[in-house]
């Protein structure tokens, strides 16, 4: 993985599954068929994210998924606007729980700090409340 990520609230979804059926429908989606998130702000260490970072989505307070960061589109929304795409690959590889405050935008995030992602033999786990599955992880049993 790349030495810097991004991390942003999944605002509207409360599950992984939530994030998986959004990105299902064509509006989430580029004219390449790949998922997107579009946002104002363009990343000023775009180089750094594009060298393999991921995206790491935050649902109710925790981190359980993260995307591999394909690339960086410039789009002109409806207003003349001109904003940042972030171009994801659709495989969503769900991660150990990570308990995120709430805040606006996204936030970098360095590699050191991304928890872990989950073995696919795992893929299920994400039922357990977010808070129980964070401190599993905390004391080491995740």
């Amino acid at each position: 993985m790349g030495s810097l990520h991004l991390i942003k609230l999944c605002v509207g979804a409360e599950t992984v599954e939530d994030l998986l059926d959004w990105q299902r429908n064509p509006r989430a989606k580029g004219p390449d068929g790949l998922p997107r998130h579009i946002t104002r702000m363009w990343p000023k260490r775009a180089e750094d994210l594009l060298a393999g970072g991921s995206l790491y989505w935050v649902f109710k307070g925790a981190i359980l998924a993260r995307q591999r960061i394909l690339r960086l589109d410039e789009v002109l929304g409806g207003d003349g606007i001109t904003r940042c795409a972030i171009v994801l690959d659709p495989e969503v590889v769900r991660t150990t729980a990570a308990t995120r405050r709430p805040f606006q935008g996204w936030r970098y995030l360095k590699a050191e700090d991304a928890p872990r992602d989950l073995s696919k033999a795992r893929k299920g786990d994400d039922n357990l409340p977010p808070e129980l599955d964070a401190m599993l992880a905390e004391i080491g049993l995740r």
